[in-house]
């Protein structure tokens, strides 16, 4: 058990202990108070890094030399040390037999003793440089910088909860909520409807399941939270003046596929939004996937190329938002706003004219693109198009942009732009869009191998210039962003109709959900929009993680070597053990710049490091490098080579890719299960909100592509039910996942299984209205209570949530109608995919949905496209106005006591009306193009139907005596 007030070491994780002198806690860095421990601080000083992590103060000399005495009296054992800072390795294969030598000691461990010998010797040359160096500062100038460094000790971001009156009552509604429920469904078990027993057992079965699915969404919104960042303390940590700029380096991916569907203007306003980004030029790299090997894509970036070199410096000169130039230039307010430099205006009216002219050159691009040569595309050098397969070409890599290459018009450098397309040859799973990633992931590694990596789909464009300094807040926190695999910004949306009749924007998600995840593990990774931590993609673990105990690591081994045939069926807990074995070599390993090439290739190839990343060692070196870059002896040719290496098709075979490093393949929402995997590990995400929006998309707005995009997500949800990585089962070994995470991970592979009782609850009330039977037996005082209680606590719950989230009722009751619209019809369709994708390997392809209308504002809205999924809320409408109908009918005819019993009834099918209500108006389209004459025809077969349906009385029963006697009442006998 640890003690209470102890703090943690921010290292290893473990009580940072006391001090020998007054039994406080022991103290690394008196300016800071960071919280590091004596073997940690042992350590730190021995690699030679003689400063704080947090503030770089130099650490006290009375300090040090106590922590060196305690080095040469304890002299603690390597394997134990190394073990407490290691990481962990995702499916790394154990060292074999023959890389111990003849007294059983590993050889990799005696050469790595004798560079850290080596390395030692420089690193004590370094230091007394560095201690000469400032001896030589005079004293005024040391008291100077002293105010400046503790600016930089204050944390880069801090954490807003929610406040005490507002939680508070939301928590208490929840509990009388859930308290509610438990009587409600005693009551409804406890008095069966004997007439209409079919009827009530399915509504207390949908009634129940409702349940469940409200409690995996409600309770992982426990502890919702709020975020604020602090980008003055960034500069001032990582941007001083007179120093070289020491924020992290950053990779963008921008994948596309189809440049027909998805227009190339669009992905060049998002290329153009990355290159003009408010960040250092040095420290950008651009990777744009073209996994349809076009070369209209292809042209089009090379125009893209062509025009930042204007579009980039106005941008920064002017500090214009957005930096995208469609965007910009469309905008409609005041420009002149906050702008005090004379030129604004006639800059500004150059560059339009300059962007209009790209355009056109773009759009004749695409217009020769729509007829295709009998030959094939021919490039300007006359040399065929290798990509004229896009099913069968080689893979392509061109460096448009570089940091040392072509300069924008005012001689400034510019950010690296890279075209990329993976190999693809017939015969090969080539995993769609994760596949494309992983690819990037290695090209980028290969020629700038950022620590970070930014990944946009090709319609998210940088809204916010600042959004990475937003993210670098978290990630470059040396407290926060140890443990932290991704910081996830929410999407925002361009082009949807204001009433947002689809609930495209999905607020309730990224508003309510994502805010309630945070205060728990962090949000879902949910596709685009998120700066990962390249470690994190490779299958690390979080370096502050406690170890697991030797034994069982032993225990493992033993197991391992006794049963070979087993070794899929063990535990994660064996799984963790069993990567443990390698911690020693990789905590090693890190930096192995100092080994000439013999022994590198030597060591890499002894650690079997191929089997999990594959047979590149350049691609391998650049692993091991927590902190990213390149070697500076490094030759681009050579470079260049091994990134076409990399993302060959064959590449990934007999290797870790897509099963536990990178983008993890097994389903179409590839984005859910690599974060799911993530925070299995033990990692934690960040959700960041700034002001204003960091990215901006386009969303399918038209009823059809809308729901076939939902269709999509509930696929991959069904896929991630089906397979082995279920948040039900999966990862329960390590317990590394909270289990109000777990739950709130379950409710996004649940959920397109509510379709099932939700098309059932909705097609009960016009059932109840055709058969004159009711689902609820008559109420008692009681009962009547219960149903009061229940109706006011989801208000209430409501209520409570609008008021902290600060979301609008409207936002709220377009997610309510869009949760009914696709539950009876994308989410159906995706559950019974799924299981013919299992039971009979039935594979369902996707078309890209488009993303551009074709005339007028909003025009794609109102465009009807007829699809399968449409059929079944189409019917659930018909049934329920023809029930309302049919009741209103019997009641007019029965007389005034029936009007009681019908109210009931008709309350049920008014809300499955009402929820469907967009959906009716997706299928009128627009209100003035909708026909007098279906006005006219609707009325009159109502009004046919009704009167036939009075006359015929098909459920009641000729030989039923009261309806013997009302017939006679009827007629007056």
């Amino acid at each position: 058990m640890m003690e209470s007030g102890v703090p943690i070491c921010n290292i290893c994780g473990e009580q940072v202990g006391l001090a020998n002198t007054n039994g406080e806690a022991f103290v690394a860095c008196h300016e800071c108070n960071y919280p590091v421990c004596k073997t940690c601080l042992d350590y730190e000083i021995r690699e030679g890094r003689n400063a704080c992590l947090r503030c770089a103060t130099p650490y006290d000399e009375n300090e040090q030399e106590s922590t060196n005495h305690a080095i040469v009296v304890s002299h603690p054992d390597t394997a134990q040390d190394v073990g407490v800072h290691a990481r962990t390795v995702s499916t790394v294969s154990t060292v074999d037999s023959e890389y111990y030598d003849d007294t059983g000691n590993p050889i990799w461990k005696n050469r790595v003793e004798s560079w850290k010998e080596k390395k030692n010797k420089k690193k004590k040359n370094q230091s007394k440089a560095v201690v000469q160096e400032a001896a030589e500062v005079p004293p005024e100038q040391q008291m100077e910088e002293k105010p400046q460094l503790a600016d930089a000790a204050e944390p880069l971001s801090r954490i807003i909860p929610v406040p005490k009156s507002q939680i508070t009552p939301y928590r208490i509604v929840i509990i009388v909520r859930l308290i509610v429920l438990c009587l409600f469904f005693h009551y409804r078990v406890t008095h069966p409807v004997e007439s209409a027993y079919p009827l009530w057992f399915i509504s207390v079965f949908c009634e129940i399941w409702f349940a469940f699915s409200w409690v995996l969404d409600q309770f992982p919104k426990w502890s919702p939270i709020n975020r604020e960042t602090y980008l003055d303390r960034l500069s001032a940590r990582y941007e001083r003046e007179g120093e070289p700029c020491q924020l992290a380096p950053v990779d963008f991916f921008v994948s596309t596929v189809d440049p027909m569907k998805e227009p190339p203007l669009i992905t060049a306003n998002t290329v153009l939004s990355i290159l003009a980004v408010d960040y250092p030029v040095e420290k950008v790299s651009c990777y744009v996937s073209d996994d349809g090997g076009s070369m209209l894509t292809f042209e089009s970036l090379a125009e893209t190329s062509e025009f930042a070199r204007k579009w980039v410096p106005f941008c920064k000169k002017f500090s214009i938002e957005p930096r995208a130039p469609e965007f910009y230039f469309t905008q409609k307010f005041d420009y002149l706003k906050d702008k005090v430099q004379p030129s604004f205006v006639k800059e500004r009216r150059v560059m339009k004219r300059e962007y209009e002219e790209y355009k056109v050159r773009v759009n004749a691009l695409v217009a020769k693109a729509q007829k295709t040569p009998e030959d094939g595309w021919t490039m300007a050098d006359g040399t065929p198009w290798p990509g004229n397969n896009p099913r069968d070409h080689p893979g392509m890599i061109q460096v448009f942009l570089g940091h040392s290459g072509v300069h924008d018009i005012e001689g400034n450098e510019l950010p690296r732009l890279v075209y990329v397309s993976r190999e693809k040859r017939p015969g090969y799973q080539h995993h769609k869009k994760a596949g494309a990633e992983n690819a990037l992931i290695r090209v980028s590694a290969v020629l700038t191998n950022a620590p970070y990596i930014l990944n946009l789909d090709c319609d998210h464009y940088v809204n916010n210039s600042k959004a990475i300094r937003e993210a670098m807040c978290f990630l470059m926190d040396p407290q926060v962003g140890r443990d932290v695999c991704y910081v996830q910004f929410p999407q925002r949306f361009d082009g949807i109709d204001k009433s947002d009749r689809y609930a495209n924007r999905n607020i309730v998600f990224f508003d309510v959900n994502m805010k309630g995840l945070d205060g728990i593990q962090g949000p879902v990774y949910v596709g685009t929009g998120t700066v990962f931590n390249r470690q994190a993609l490779y299958g690390y673990s979080p370096s502050n993680l406690p170890t697991i105990h030797k034994s069982s690591s032993s225990f493992s081994c033993c197991c391992r070597r006794k049963k070979p045939a087993k070794e899929k069926d063990l535990t994660e807990v064996y799984r963790e053990a069993k990567r443990e074995d390698l911690n020693s070599a990789i905590f090693n390993l890190r930096e192995i710049e100092n080994y000439d090439d013999h022994e590198r290739s030597l060591l890499i190839s002894q650690m079997s490091f191929e089997k999990t990343f594959g047979m590149s060692s350049v691609f391998i070196e650049s692993t091991l490098m927590e902190n990213g870059g390149v070697p500076d002896s490094a030759n681009p040719s050579t470079l260049i080579r091994e990134a076409i290496h990399v993302i060959g098709c064959g590449y990934e075979e007999k290797t870790a890719w897509g099963k536990e490093i990178g983008w993890i393949y097994g389903s179409v929402t590839e984005d859910i299960l690599t974060g799911f995997k993530m925070q299995c590990r033990g990692w934690r995400s960040i959700y960041c909100m700034p002001l204003r929006p960091a990215f901006k998309g386009s969303a399918p707005i038209n009823l059809s592509d809308r729901l076939h995009q939902v269709l999509r997500w509930a696929l991959g949800s069904v896929e991630i039910f089906l397979s082995r990585h279920c948040p039900l089962w999966y990862g329960f070994g390590g317990g590394r996942l909270k289990w109000l995470q777990r739950l709130a991970y379950t409710n996004t592979i649940v959920y397109p299984f509510t379709s099932l009782p939700l098309i059932a609850y909705c097609i009960l009330p016009a059932v109840c209205l055709l058969t004159g039977k009711f689902i609820i037996p008559t109420l008692s005082n009681v009962a009547s209570i219960l149903f009061l209680g229940l109706f006011l606590s989801i208000i209430v719950t409501s209520v409570l949530e609008l008021r902290w989230s600060g979301i609008g009722i409207e936002d709220w009751w377009r997610n309510e109608q869009f949760w009914v619209i696709g539950g009876v019809s994308a989410h159906l369709f995706a559950v019974f995919q799924g299981f013919l994708k299992m039971l009979a390997g039935i594979d369902t392809n996707f078309t890209v949905t488009a993303k551009a209308a074709d005339d007028g504002e909003f025009a794609d809205l109102y465009l009807f496209k007829w699809t399968t999924v449409l059929i079944p809320p189409t019917t659930i409408l018909i049934v329920n106005l023809v029930g309302v109908v049919a009741g209103f009918s019997d009641a007019l005819n029965k007389g005034y006591e029936a009007w009681g019993p019908l109210f009931g009834k008709v309350f049920f099918s008014f809300w499955v009306i009402l929820h469907l209500y967009p959906f009716l108006k997706g299928l009128m389209g627009r209100q003035n193009r909708t026909p007098t004459i279906v006005v006219l025809w609707s009325v009159l077969l109502a009004s046919v139907f009704s009167l036939v349906w009075v006359k015929i009385n098909p459920f009641v029963s000729k030989d039923d005596p009261s309806a013997m006697v009302q017939n006679c009442i009827d007629m007056d006998c």
